[in-house]
């Protein structure tokens, strides 16, 4: 049997079962009896609900039950509630107000939930679901954060005034604005980081069943983050978490929208025992457009201050989130944690004030991806450097390179007291650029003139900390058959774990790949577990799995000196054996499990821990595009990228992630927006015809290279590599845009670069 290492590039192990069809997708699970769910959702942005007739649909045929909010209270079932309800800085609690299960005496948003229809078929219950009567009071909306907090404007709860969830003033504003004073030049940009819908192949769903003997729950869910979330949703039942069990087996994507609970989650645990049967609910991608989780959605008006030699004196900057009609999972945290994090970048900046500012308003709920907030900090960031170089004439690489914490002043503590442990900032843009081939793109650019279009150079660097909820574990467990499972309470959904995981446990006791079995996606299997969100995944269940390994080491050191009649002192672990030190004697790491088996002293190991320090991958991405003078078409023609992701646990993994994050990043800055009439509240992207993704020939062939610094904040020296492409993408590919327009006087444009933005903002610079 092969042992393949970190650092190996194996084929996903995975991959046979998912193009030979084995795989076990939520809709691919068989339950007997089970009855199909489906919820009806608000037609409007904002009303009051006068009153709701289910007589006929409960008459019609195959219907089981209709559930609205008056039977939830009944049953004592609680809303859902945010996972942060405090200003993690300060400790500030939120103006929040709690998202019912249903919708009782009002709907924020258009596809609230207001009923759920239970019948025997899917189709009964789609016909039911139209039978059902709502007295609906229509309301004036808001869907835009400024208008949200325009005075006057329609309140969305009486918990939040002004419909202001945080109004927060950090930072060193005095020293900011001592420097901007004195400041050599100032440069101002008003940005937009606009909403999107992350759209996972697979939906989100759930299959809820209920076990009276035992009282238990169960629901077999599409979801990133199986142990937090059947907390929050155990709560809304009203029952303890060891009441519930959420399994999650293959699941098809994820992207940040699902990483939390949802309120269906809850319902049809509820209504599955409610009815004494399963019940399947699995949303359409209508629904997935309505009623997912949104990412992004923030502006901000920020200023740079630089001295004459070109120096960063200090960053202001004041930001205006949009949080969609109730602050669902991390909403408030991202606002509070993950933006100021890493504020200022890689870049040495003295001075910071941040103001920012959270409302409510009547869309979806926003919720997280790819580096949700550092993806918004580092946007503000390289599009002030750009509109800095361009204001003063210094040279973009070299205005950044000058700035740049060098790596002799590693580890760096950046303005708001966070520490970064390692990188090689500067030289990684060199070697990108390099890569990129910076030189010849004036060549490039006179090819494009001679064809009539427009060519421009763009790059941004990026940087995000990893490591999400700081709490993992892993158990270890040596089988009579000869193999090891290995229990996580990470999550895999797409990335490779059933190869990668595997690959560090090879590494270190030196059994075949073949034998482990990678166990995740159960919170029976393991007792807790963060999941997949902030690329966590190999950072904290490779560590807890790396010290597990140093336990059984140790226990098997114990049993092999025993076994080899040598002193424990003598024996040494190599290659997966225990060897006696001086001589050829040794015994091979599953036999003495088997050993202490028969004893009654196994290996097996459970370790959990929790982490002080995250991880900080980071990177440098070069763009090229060429436009269409004519019409605004913008065509990404070359992407190059140097990144840092430590370790590689397995290269060609780790590409395909960053390549992923860069298709997503390119998505938003190109081609999708999630856009909202402003008067109706209606969403008008709500389908795949209006609502563009990344295909293939939108997007290049990527040309990615490493330039790892170890990473010192866990043993494997790993970090995490699944979002620096989403962060990147977007202000380097801007960037490259407004690059090829200045010629022509553009000075900015919002929103993604879809042909008729920028073909207007042509007009308008005419």
């Amino acid at each position: 049997m092969t042992i393949e290492r970190m650092g190996d590039s194996p084929r996903r192990r995975e991959d046979a079962r998912f193009v030979t069809g084995q795989g076990a997708y939520l809709d691919d699970l068989t339950f007997e009896g089970v009855a199909q769910a489906v919820v009806l959702r608000a037609p409007h942005a904002h009303a009051l609900i006068r009153a709701i007739d289910t007589a006929t649909a409960r008459a019609a045929p195959g219907v089981l039950a209709v559930f609205t909010a008056a039977e939830a209270r009944a049953d004592g079932l609680k809303p859902l509630r945010p996972y942060a309800e405090a200003n993690i800085q300060t400790g500030e609690p939120f103006a929040f107000a709690p998202q019912p299960l249903l919708a009782s005496d009002k709907v924020r948003f258009a596809g609230e939930p207001v009923a759920m229809i239970v019948a025997e078929t899917h189709a009964q219950a789609l016909d039911a679901a139209e039978l059902v009567v709502v007295g609906y009071e229509t309301l004036p909306s808001v869907t835009s954060a400024e208008a949200a907090r325009t005075p006057g404007a329609p309140q969305l709860s009486a918990e939040i005034p002004d419909n202001t969830c945080l109004d927060w003033h950090t930072g060193d504003t005095a020293g900011a604005e001592a420097a901007f004073a004195t400041a050599a030049h100032v440069v101002s940009l008003d940005l937009d980081n606009h909403r999107i819908v992350m759209n996972p192949m697979e939906p989100r769903g759930g299959v809820g069943t209920f076990d009276p003997a035992t009282g238990r729950y169960t629901l077999h869910v599409s979801s990133q983050n199986i142990h937090i979330n059947r907390n929050h949703v155990a709560r809304s039942l009203g029952v303890e978490p060891k009441d519930v069990r959420f399994m999650a087996h293959d699941v098809g994507g994820g992207f940040g929208a699902k990483n939390f609970a949802y309120v269906e989650h809850a319902l049809v645990l509820w209504a599955a025992r409610k009815l004494g049967r399963p019940v399947k609910w699995i949303a359409s991608r209508s629904e997935v457009f309505l009623s997912d989780h949104a990412a992004r959605d923030m502006q901000a008006r920020a200023s740079l201050a630089l001295d004459s030699k070109g120096r960063f004196l200090a960053l202001k900057i004041a930001s205006l989130a949009n949080l969609g009609a109730y602050m669902a999972g991390a909403g408030g945290g991202v606002q509070t944690f993950q933006y100021i994090h890493l504020q200022g970048s890689v870049y040495r900046i003295p001075s910071i004030a941040l103001h920012v500012v959270a409302v409510v308003s009547n869309t979806a709920p926003i919720g997280v991806t790819r580096g949700p907030g550092f993806a918004e900090a580092i946007n503000i960031v390289e599009r002030l450097i750009d509109a800095a170089a361009e204001r003063t004439g210094f040279d973009r690489a070299e205005l950044r390179q000058w700035n740049m914490v060098p790596p002799e002043a590693m580890p760096m503590t950046n303005a708001f007291g966070f520490e970064v442990d390692s990188g090689r900032f500067a030289d990684s843009l060199d070697r990108a650029l390099a890569r990129a081939d910076r030189a010849g793109f004036e060549a490039r650019r006179r090819d494009s003139e001679q064809r009539g279009r427009l060519r421009g150079l763009g790059f941004a660097y990026h940087i995000k900390a990893t490591g999400g909820p700081p709490d993992e574990n892993v158990d270890v467990r040596f089988e009579a058959d000869g193999t090891i499972s290995l229990i996580t309470g990470t999550q895999h959904i797409g990335q490779g774990h059933e190869t990668t995981f595997p690959q560090i446990l090879s590494t270190r006791l030196g059994v075949p790949n073949a034998r482990i079995r990678l166990v995740q996606g159960d919170t029976d299997a393991i007792p807790f577990g963060g999941g997949h969100g902030s690329s966590r995944a190999t950072y904290m269940g490779g560590t807890a799995l790396w010290r597990a390994s140093d336990e059984i080491i140790a226990k098997g050191t114990v049993l092999a000196a025993d076994a080899l009649e040598a002193s424990e002192a003598d024996i040494r672990f190599e290659e997966g054996r225990f060897v006696v030190s001086g001589t050829d004697r040794a015994i091979g790491l599953l036999e003495v499990a088997a050993l202490g088996r028969d004893k009654g002293l196994p290996l097996d190991t459970f370790h959990a821990w929790k982490r002080e320090h995250m991880t900080f991958p980071n990177g440098a991405h070069v763009v090229e595009v060429e436009i269409d003078r004519e019409t605004g078409k913008v065509d990404l023609k070359r992407y190059t990228a140097v990144d840092d992701y430590g370790v590689l646990v397995n290269p060609m993994i780790a590409t395909g992630q960053a390549h992923g994050a860069m298709a997503q990043g390119a998505g938003q800055a190109l081609l999708e927006l999630a856009a909202y009439d402003s008067v109706s509240g209606q969403m008008v992207a709500a389908s795949f015809m209006d609502y563009a993704l990344p295909r293939a020939d939108d997007l290049p062939s990527f040309d990615l290279g490493f330039n790892a610094t170890r990473c010192t904040t866990n043993p494997l020296g790993v970090k995490g590599c699944g979002e620096a492409g989403a962060i990147a993408a977007f202000p380097a590919i801007a960037n490259a845009i407004l690059d090829a327009l200045a010629p022509l006087g553009v000075k900015g444009f919002a929103g993604p670069a879809t042909p008729a933005r920028i073909w207007q903002a042509i007009q308008e610079a005419r």
